[in-house]
This record gives C-alpha cells, structure tokens and sequence, in this order.
C-alpha cells in the first residue's frame, strides 16, 4: 500500500472529522471503524461505512504518489483536529501512516484495505437540486425530527416529490416542518423516501451553495451526491403518517411580526418558562404579547409590533418549539395563522424567497404541563 500527499490542515481536518461522525465507535466488525484515504491526482477522496451509511467525501490535496489506504479514522481525526500548521503530510512508512508537521510525526497503524466492504454504488439518479436551496430547505425540517429512536417514522424526513416540486417533511409530534423546492426530475419516476434525519444533518454543511445535488432511491437506499461527494444511507421502513389535515387550517387570526424580534422575546422569556417550558402568546390589537410564568423565577411579559387580521386569543406554546419555528424565518418577516380550536397547531410561514423555497411550520398548542 501506498500514499504521499500534502494537504491544507483546516479542509482535510474538516473533511475526516464529518466522515468520523457517521462512523460506528463500538460494533463487531472493527474493520467498520477506519476511514479510506485514496489519493491521486485530483485530490484525496476519504471514505467510510457503518453497512447502513455510506460516506464519500473529498478534499483537495497535492499528491505525490497514488494509492489508498485503510487507518482507524478517530485516532486521525483527532491528531489532524489538533495540529496547528497550515497544511500537513501524510505518507506510508512501512506498515503506519505518519502524519508528518516539520515538528512532529504521529503514525497510525494501517488496516487490511481488502477487509473493508467499502461504500456502495448510489441507486439510480431520479433527479437534480441546488445546492443552496436544498441546505436552506433541509436544515429546519430535519432540525423539527424527534430524537427518540423508539418512535423511527418520526426521526426521519420523508423527501417526495410533486412534479416538479420537492417536498421536504419532518416532525416529532409536536411541531411539524414542511419546505418546497424546485428540483429537475430525470424522468417520471416520482421520489418518495424516508431518511434518518439525523445523518441528513450531520452531512448538510458539506454540501456547497452552488453544487447541483443527484437524488438517488431505490426501494432499499438512498443517496444524495455532488461534485466528487456522496451519502447513502438505507431508508426507514416505517411511512410517515397523512398530515394534509394538520396544515389545512383556516385561521381565526392572523399575525404578521418580525421573525427575529419575536424570536428574541421568546428567548427572553425563558428563564420564566417553569418547569415546562410553557410560554402564552396573547394577540392583541396590534401586538403580540409574550407572557412567562414560574412560581419559583417570577413572571416576563414583552410585546411585539404586530399587524393583527381577526380574533383576539391566547395560546399557550413549549417555548422552545416556537423559538425553533421562528428560527427558520430568521431576517423574515413571518405570518403566523392561529386557528379558531386551541387544540390546532398554529401555522408559520413567510415571504416569497429568491431560492424559491416554500418554508411552513406548524407548532402544537400546549393546554397543561408538557407537551
């Protein structure tokens, strides 16, 4: 086995770390553990699989002989994380990768390259995103999943599409996220899956604003790639439920606000919230008024400049749901829909954007303590 390149510290550190983080830390294949380096002239491709995911990043790098190899990926992770010049080497002595700095040297076994299973071949490509407009629609839905693995239909996005629309889906039961985007279709093969959100999240920040991204599925996997870039990850079983009927609301009220100036009195509200983190937002004539109450910390109101169409109700809110909505329009102004039965999640949308993102978000009301 061999390799020989330099690369700039900072994108290769970068770079190994996000493959590190989909990787599995205790499993019964150790194999399982390593990062694949393959080098060659057009830089350095760094790969990763757990069986259920597979990772394909690349970097740019000089290299000065070809090759690939196989090396635990934690234990490079956190050497190249720690180093502070501005770019490093990495080369095969023998049986070790050393890590080479003009002061230090830092080598890591090399594993048995041909007991890896390597990542697998993406399904066939249904169609083509931007970049940008899949990372703005992306992080806010897959940012409303659930964490609770015991309930997995609601720890994924679901990704559909609707002609010529894409349709991203999340929720934890207690808010729901929902964006439209353009996309190209190959063919008239629709799309329909559902992803781990979690593995969608940790990949978004790799994926540049200008890059045109491939959807791939099959009935098993699913891949998104871009430039010399990739994930595949297999889908979850379960389908996600009908919400047509959660988002066909017709409001009592409506309010437009400043996303962020109501964001930011949510946030102030906080430490007032109690033990439930419940906070009441008041409509009144042309405000919102943002009310927390504990017995133990005291009590906060703050009003918010508001244009108010209709009734005049209360809802009470987890805070730190509606603080997640309103994030999701930050430097927007958002509109938000308030349905006549408290028992209905009021809607958040905003203005027509540039990307053409279509960004809704619903946030259950709470009527007791909790959820």
């Amino acid at each position: 086995m061999d390799l020989d390149l330099t690369a700039p510290t900072a994108s290769l550190a970068s770079a190994v770390a996000d493959v590190t983080r989909l990787l599995p830390t205790r499993v019964i294949e150790p194999v399982l553990t390593g990062i694949v380096l393959r080098g060659d002239a057009e830089g350095v491709t760094l790969s990763g699989t757990d069986r259920e995911r597979g990772i394909r990043l690349w970097a740019p790098t000089l290299c000065h002989v070809d090759g690939e190899v196989l090396v635990p990926a934690k234990p490079l992770a956190e050497t190249l994380r720690t180093v502070d010049t501005p770019e490093i080497r990495l080369v095969v002595e023998g049986s070790r990768l050393a890590v080479r700095t003009p002061q230090a040297r830092f080598a890591l076994p090399l594993l048995d390259l041909d007991t890896h299973p390597g990542v697998p071949a993406p399904p066939a490509r249904l169609g083509v995103v931007a970049g940008g407009a899949l990372r703005a629609a992306l992080a806010p839905v897959a940012a409303a999943a659930s964490r609770d693995d015991a309930l997995p239909v609601f720890t994924g996005v679901r990704i559909a599409s609707e002609g010529d629309r894409l349709v991203l889906m999340a929720s934890d039961r207690f808010r729901l996220a929902t964006a439209r985007l353009p996309w190209r279709p190959v063919d008239t093969t629709p799309i329909d899956v559902l992803l781990p959100a979690n593995t969608l999240a940790e990949i978004l920040r790799r994926i540049p604003d200008g890059a045109e991204v491939g959807l791939h599925a099959d009935e098993d996997r699913a891949a998104l790639t871009w430039e010399r870039s990739g994930l595949i990850t297999a889908l979850l079983a379960t389908p996600f439920p009908s919400t047509d009927r959660l988002l066909s609301v017709t409001p009592d009220t409506t309010a437009w606000v400043e996303a962020d100036v109501l964001a930011g009195a949510v946030r102030r509200a906080l430490p007032y919230t109690g033990p439930h983190g419940l906070i009441s937002l008041e409509v009144g004539d042309a405000e919102l008024r943002v009310r927390g109450v504990d017995s133990q910390t005291g009590e906060s109101e703050e009003m918010v400049k508001a244009v108010v169409d209709g009734g005049r109700p209360t809802r009470r809110f987890q805070a730190r749901n509606l603080a997640d909505g309103l994030k999701a329009f930050a430097g927007e102004q958002v509109r938000l829909a308030v349905p006549d039965i408290d028992r209905r999640g009021t809607v958040l949308t905003g203005e027509a954007r540039r990307d053409e993102v279509e960004l809704t978000y619903l946030v259950a009301p709470s009527r007791g303590g909790g959820h």
